[in-house]
């Protein structure tokens, strides 16, 4: 019997509870050994035959087997390791559909954020005045530009600088600034008026030969911009 005692003396030594408990939970606890009834603590699983080898006592109930009801809620079950409420579930598939999102996100991003051209074409001659002194000849054209918005955002476009060239001089020049607004991949028209003087001798004959009524001089027109995105 002596052995016995000494057994068991140490063993609850060895399995003292590992959470630090409350005075009154503890009496309460122990109180449940002569009260089974009581209806202030919840069952969990017994623990029977935890002298014997192989078994330690649970360090929650102290093999009792039950629990007191206000700590239902904040304490948490043995659970061993194996349990496969444990093991994450379709990690692979979460982590594959995670990156898969990100790379369809930013390549969408990318694609519709990056900048594109925004071109400037002259969409012809709107009217024409010709004037002339005794060596120059002055031109007043209206003309008609294209600008279109290649990107999928819409610009502003603040200011418009155009060039008129003949035989590689400029004779004309006109800046303006403007606020016009154009949406994604739509393209509008603009109007500008710039006035031109020829001061080439050879032109000037030609444009002034009586016996030829329509003269036809070719002028080169260069356009530059400045949007806001």
């Amino acid at each position: 019997m002596g052995e016995t005692f000494s057994q068991l003396g140490s063993l609850e030594e060895v399995n003292k509870s590992i959470l630090s408990q409350d005075p009154a939970i503890g009496s309460k606890a122990t109180s449940y050994s002569s009260t089974s009834s009581s209806k202030f603590f919840s069952s969990c699983v017994p623990c029977e035959g935890v002298a014997g080898g192989g078994f330690v006592t649970c360090p929650t109930c102290q093999g009792s087997g039950e629990i007191p009801q206000e700590l239902e809620k904040q304490l948490v079950a043995l659970i061993p390791y194996g349990d496969q409420r444990l093991k994450p579930r379709h990690t692979k598939l979460f982590v594959f559909l995670a990156v898969l999102i990100c790379l369809v996100t930013s390549t969408l991003i990318i694609f519709f954020l990056f900048p594109r051209s925004i071109t400037v074409q002259p969409a012809g001659l709107n009217s024409s005045s010709v004037a002339f002194d005794d060596v120059d000849i002055h031109l007043n054209t209206t003309n008609v530009l294209n600008i279109s918005n290649r990107n999928y955002y819409p610009i502003t476009v603040t200011q418009l600088a155009i060039d008129v060239l003949h035989l590689s001089l400029v004779v004309g020049q006109v800046s303006q600034s403007l606020f016009l607004p154009i949406g994604p991949l739509t393209s509008k028209q603009m109007f500008y008026t710039v006035t031109s003087s020829i001061l080439d001798e050879n032109t000037y004959k030609i444009c002034t030969w009586q016996k030829i009524k329509v003269h036809h001089v070719l002028l080169h027109i260069q356009a530059g911009k400045n949007q806001m995105d």
